[in-house]
C-alpha cells in the first residue's frame, strides 16, 4: 500500500488578496518539491471530495455553516475576521479541504492506503465551532477526527499539532470529548494567545519561547507528548502539519529545520505502529515561506511513505 496524497485544484483558487501570506502558491510549492525529490512517484494521488453538511455539523454549529455559506461572495472579497477572507472560490476550497480529511480517514481505515497527507488550504485548526479566525474557515482536522469517531466507531483518536500557532479551534471543539487527546507545541506568547490555561491529561499543549529550536522542541515531544500518547493508546493519529515553526518562516520566531520534522514524524509513526495499526492522517496547516514549506512537507511525506 502507498501513502495517499489528497488535494484538489479548487484549494488553489481560494485567494484572500495580494500579499496575504496564506497564498495559493503554497500548494504548488509542496507538489513541486515532491516531484523534484522523486517522492511524488511513490504516492497515491487522489482528488478531494466536497465535505457534506452532516460531516461539518459534527464539529461546527449549523448556524455557523449557514453564515459562511451566506457570506460567500459572488465577486470580490468578504472578511470573516481581520485575518480570514473569502473570495467566490473560497467556500468550495474549504469544503474540499474538509472533504480531503474525511476521504483520507476512509481510505486509511479501509486499508486502501497505509497513511495519508492532505495538501489543502485554507488551513483549519483555528476555526472553532462557531467562529472563523486565523486564516481558517472549517476545522478540517476536527472534521476528519470526528468522522473516525462517529462514522467508523473508533474509541480513541489523537490529534498532534506542531504548527507554530496553538490550535485553539481544535481544542475548543474536543476539550470535553474523552475520546480525543490533543498534543501540541506552539510559540508562546503568540497568536492566538491560548493553550496555556485549562490544560488536562488529554490536552497536552506545550508552549515554547520565541527562538526555540530543535533541542527545545524534541525535549517537549519526548517529555510530554510521547508518554501521554503511550498512556492514551490512540487507535488513529491525526496530524495538524503546520511547518511555520521553520527558522526561515517570517510569520513566527521559531528555529525548527527539516531534520526536526523528519524526527517528529518518525516518532509519530512509531506511536501509530504500536497502537493504531500505523494509521495516520496528516493535514497541511501553516507554512508561509514557500521554499521551507516545500522542503519540510517533503521530508514529512518521505517518512510517512517509508522511503
Amino acid at each position: 500500500m502507498n501513502t495517499a496524497f489528497i488535494t484538489h485544484t479548487d484549494c488553489q483558487l481560494h485567494d484572500m488578496g495580494a500579499m496575504h501570506p496564506e497564498c495559493p502558491q503554497r500548494l504548488p510549492a509542496v507538489q513541486d518539491q515532491l516531484i523534484a525529490s522523486g517522492i511524488s512517484d511513490h504516492l497515491l494521488h487522489v482528488e478531494a471530495p466536497l465535505a457534506t453538511r452532516a460531516q461539518l455539523e459534527r464539529v461546527h454549529e449549523a448556524w455557523y455553516i449557514d453564515s459562511v455559506e451566506e457570506q460567500s461572495p459572488q465577486r470580490g472579497i468578504v472578511h470573516l475576521d481581520p485575518d480570514t477572507a473569502m473570495c467566490p472560490a473560497s467556500l468550495n476550497a474549504a469544503l474540499r479541504a474538509a472533504g480531503a480529511g474525511v476521504l483520507a480517514t476512509d481510505m486509511v481505515i479501509a486499508g486502501e492506503a497505509t497513511n495519508a497527507f492532505c495538501n489543502i488550504r485554507p488551513p483549519g485548526h483555528h476555526a472553532e465551532r462557531g467562529r472563523a479566525m486565523g486564516f481558517c474557515i472549517f476545522n478540517s482536522v476536527a472534521v476528519a477526527a470526528a468522522h473516525a469517531l462517529d462514522h467508523h466507531g473508533l474509541k480513541r483518536v489523537a490529534i498532534v499539532d506542531f504548527d507554530v500557532h496553538h490550535g485553539n479551534g481544535t481544542e475548543e471543539i474536543f476539550r470535553d470529548d474523552e475520546r480525543v487527546m490533543m498534543v501540541s507545541t506552539f510559540q508562546h506568547p503568540f497568536y492566538p494567545y491560548s493553550g496555556t490555561e485549562g490544560r488536562s491529561e488529554r490536552m497536552v499543549n506545550i508552549p515554547l519561547a520565541a527562538y526555540s529550536g530543535g533541542v527545545e522542541f524534541r525535549a517537549a515531544v519526548e517529555t510530554w507528548w510521547l508518554p501521554a500518547l503511550e498512556k492514551f493508546k490512540p487507535e488513529m493519529l491525526f496530524i495538524s502539519a503546520g511547518f511555520d515553526a521553520h527558522r526561515e518562516d517570517d510569520l513566527a520566531m521559531m528555529k525548527l529545520v527539516e531534520a526536526d520534522y523528519t524526527w517528529v514524524t518518525q516518532q509519530l509513526r512509531q506511536v501509530a505502529d504500536r497502537h493504531a495499526g500505523g494509521r495516520i492522517v496528516s493535514l497541511l496547516e501553516g507554512g508561509y515561506n514557500l521554499h521551507a514549506l516545500g522542503r519540510s512537507a517533503a521530508v514529512h511525506l518521505k517518512v510517512l511513505s517509508g522511503l
